[in-house]
């Protein structure tokens, strides 16, 4: 049922307008989005360029705070976007930017990823593609200014983010890395390049592999010589970035403490379903009896990909019958095999006229090739339906009352990846997870993520580590995921350097899945025999991506 046009307000009108203004000042935005006409251009990473962004920041803010709203959706959009913009400006005063380097969400990654999901379909997307392989020298040439400015100020990055990057771009600029692969790779569907454009193409890869090994070089020689020996940030930019990442503000000391009650707990759980898979078994033992499981096994990426995509139709096609209301715009998702091997699972939503569909991506590293069904089913999940792809892909479809600012740009991590712990929980609750081993896989998620918020925090913060040993280190936190995973010390590597470069970033699945339950609870006991879970459901995911204390106040308003 398509909802009533909502007529657009002054305040749909300043949301609209900085979407604009924030597409015209990074392009990649655009591109995530769907506005085309910016995929030929990157924006200017350079210190002027940031200095722009907060200029416009302000002005959008002087004219929120002119403009009354005239219904509860404008109450939403000024309060979320004001908060929004409100952060970056506390960033800026930070000089956030200015140390904006880490080993998976910074412009050294994003600059380069952004490749990933242009479209490659003719040869106007490549003669696109070959354009901002063009511009992108300057891009890094922007980027470098800007750190270089942050070392002037004496405002730097971690030296550990400083070496695991350099990895990373040496990598990209290779003989054999991205640029020359996505140049080799080059041709629309629909026939081959004209002479000229693809040796247009491998010229301006070439030369974007040449700005890599420039990146490389400055990190490697200016920037680690110089680079912060400590991993930690402190109390006041964590506590900063977990309200960005949340957008709700915490009680960072008790959410330690229920991060290791928390943690227990997942322990507890793990520990009763290993003996209902081998009777007496420890979870170590009962991972081995599945690992050696030759039916849960899929062999290549072949196999893993079509098993994603069946698996994701399914639950669309049952969920849609019996628990959700799936428009059919947001019924086709694309599961894929990244073109990195970073390591790593991740959701792209789909463009605003559904041209491009919500995406699932798995970035299966170098050697990788047998994946374990128990070990993913709640991935698949978490990602397509009902996690991210129902969350995102609802709020895209909901244009008839969203606008564009609200259904492809707000939001926070909290509430998206806590929805998605949230769905993972609730498709046990649905029956999906019947099986002891599903449910063990699960529980291996939810246990790291627990154990994101202990470490976390308690690097960041200085805290006391749990078994005594006094303040943790960052050494600390290898050891303490190492205990709490079951994956290989190349994983607990990369996740921890995460969790290192971006404070406040991991603890927000779990905080955010806590936050998710409180509300469903808190909305259970205030209407008891009236409370009805899919209107609840429908009521959270009609307010697009908001930040947690907007959804509190919107869904437990009486």
């Amino acid at each position: 049922m398509t909802e009533p046009q909502r007529t657009p307000t002054p305040i749909d009108a300043i949301a609209e307008s900085w979407v604009d203004t924030l597409v015209d000042i990074d392009p990649l935005v655009g591109t995530y989005i769907g506005r085309d006409e910016v995929n030929d251009r990157f924006g200017d990473f350079s210190p002027a360029g940031h200095e722009r962004f907060v200029s416009e920041a302000r002005a959008v803010i002087a004219a929120l705070d002119a403009t009354e709203p005239v219904d509860d959706v404008d109450r939403v959009t000024r309060t979320d976007l004001r908060t929004e913009l409100t952060l970056d400006l506390e960033s800026a005063d930070a000089g956030l930017h200015l140390r904006d380097l880490n080993v998976i969400a910074s412009p050294a990654q994003g600059i380069r990823e952004i490749f990933d999901i242009m479209p490659t379909a003719t040869v106007h997307d490549w003669a696109n593609i070959s354009s901002r392989l063009k511009a992108l020298p300057e891009a890094v040439a922007g980027y470098i200014e800007t750190l270089r400015s942050g070392v002037s100020r004496g405002i730097t990055p971690a030296r550990r983010q400083v070496r695991e990057v350099v990895q990373q771009t040496k990598r990209y600029s290779a003989p054999d890395g991205f640029f020359a692969q996505l140049a080799a790779d080059a041709g629309p569907a629909d026939g081959q390049l004209p002479a000229s454009l693809a040796s247009d193409l491998n010229h301006n890869a070439g030369q974007a592999a040449v700005a890599y090994h420039s990146l490389t070089d400055f990190l490697a020689h200016e920037l680690l010589p110089v680079a912060t020996e400590a991993d930690a940030v402190g109390r006041d930019i964590y506590a900063l970035q977990s309200r960005r990442f949340l957008g709700a503000t915490i009680d960072l000391d008790e959410t330690y403490e229920w991060g290791i009650d928390e943690l227990r707990r997942m322990v507890n759980e793990q520990e009763s379903i290993a003996r209902e898979i081998a009777p007496g078994a420890s979870v170590e033992e009962a991972i081995a009896f599945l690992d050696g499981d030759a039916s849960r096994k899929l062999h290549g990426t072949d196999a893993l990909q079509r098993w994603m995509q069946e698996t994701s139709d399914r639950a669309v096609e049952e969920l849609g019958r019996s628990h959700f209301d799936i428009p059919d715009e947001i019924r086709t998702i694309e599961c894929m095999i990244a073109p990195t091997q970073e390591g790593g699972i991740y959701y792209t939503g789909p463009t605003d006229d559904f041209s491009r569909p919500g995406r699932m991506w798995w970035s299966v590293p170098e050697g990788v090739t047998e994946f374990d069904t128990w070990r993913e089913l709640t991935t698949v999940y978490h990602e397509g339906v009902p996690g991210h792809h129902l969350q995102i892909g609802q709020a895209v479809y909901n244009r008839a009352k969203l606008n564009t600012w609200r259904r492809q740009l707000a939001g926070t991590s909290g509430h998206a990846e806590g929805w998605a712990l949230y769905a993972e929980r609730l498709m046990q609750q649905l029956g999906y997870l019947d099986d002891p081993a599903d449910r063990l896989g699960m529980l291996d998620g939810q246990r790291m993520r627990a154990a994101r918020v202990v470490i976390d925090i308690g690097v960041h913060l200085g805290k006391q580590h749990p078994d005594g040993r006094g303040v943790w280190t960052a050494e600390d936190a290898f050891e303490f995921l190492g205990a709490n995973v079951n994956m290989n010390d190349g994983f607990v590597k990369f996740e921890v350097n995460r969790y290192l470069g971006w404070p406040g970033q991991a603890p927000s699945y779990k905080v955010g899945q806590r936050i998710w339950e409180q509300l469903r609870d808190e909305s259970m006991r205030r209407k008891g025999s009236a409370f009805d879970i899919k209107e609840f459901h429908r009521n959270a995911l009609d307010l697009g991506g908001v930040g947690l204390d907007t959804l509190r106040q919107s869904l437990l308003a009486e």
